[in-house]
């Protein structure tokens, strides 16, 4: 065994082992992303037909992406085992890909950003004005309202141009206290004033996206960057590897 070989074992070794680990890593934002976009498309789904005016993809989106990073994190595992040149190579490639796409969705999400606030100013004022306690996007209002504490799109006021103020009044889902507000005191205005809660949802949710978008802009950037260190590791393994086994011809 000539000397260099004997000094190239222990590189192969430890590449091999910081490749294994890394390669569990993203198997586990694999299985991250495929849970929450289950977690979106069946808990979240009513939700989004205030964000969107029609159905949205995301969902489908994170559970494929999920799913073929969960597939090939388990292929990244075998292949770095096998100390296959080939494989280690695709694996490289499908890491490319991935940071691409990931690198890709942060930046047009992070420069689409006022759009989705005013798809949502617009989907919300719309389904405030068309609200009747009963279908889907009714049912998403009171969720808002009731989660977020506020009431409208800009205030209470929003809802005395609704269909449903001249019938019913402003929803029970604006209550302070649900107990405390009686059918009477929803219809009027004036008294509905002291019994609701007084801030608009489309500030609250507008100043969420603003003060997460810094922090979910990182981490998805942060996340499109690791793949580098994937990159790295599968070449200089597939290097080392092809290089041992020229020494032993």
């Amino acid at each position: 065994m000539s000397p260099r070989r004997m000094e190239t074992k222990p590189v192969i070794f430890c590449l091999k082992s910081l490749l294994l680990l890394y390669s569990f890593i993203f198997w586990v934002t694999g299985v991250v992303l495929l849970s929450v976009g289950l977690w979106w498309k069946f808990m979240l789904g009513p939700y989004m037909l205030l964000i969107s005016s029609g159905p949205s993809n995301g969902p489908y989106i994170l559970t494929g992406t999920g799913a073929f990073i969960v597939l090939f994190g388990l292929f990244g595992c075998f292949a770095t085992c096998r100390g296959r040149p080939w494989m280690l190579k695709m694996y490289a490639v499908f890491l490319s890909l991935v940071f691409m796409t990931e690198l890709i969705a942060g930046i047009s999400g992070f420069i689409f950003r006022h759009e989705i606030k005013g798809t949502f100013l617009t989907t919300y004022s719309d389904a405030v004005m068309r609200y009747d306690g009963r279908d889907d996007r009714s049912l998403a209002v009171d969720g808002v309202q009731r989660r977020l504490q506020c009431c409208g799109v800009y205030n209470y006021t929003s809802w005395i141009s609704s269909v449903y103020f001249p019938v019913s009044g402003i929803p029970a889902s604006c209550c302070v206290t649900f107990s405390d507000c009686s059918a009477a005191e929803l219809k009027n205005a004036t008294l509905a004033a002291r019994k609701v809660y007084k801030q608009g949802c489309y500030e609250l949710m507008t100043s969420f996206i603003e003060g997460n978008m810094g922090i979910i802009a990182g981490v998805t950037f942060g996340v499109a960057f690791s793949q580098l260190i994937g990159m790295f590791l599968s070449c200089c393994l597939s290097r080392f590897i092809n290089a041992n086994q020229y020494e032993m011809v």
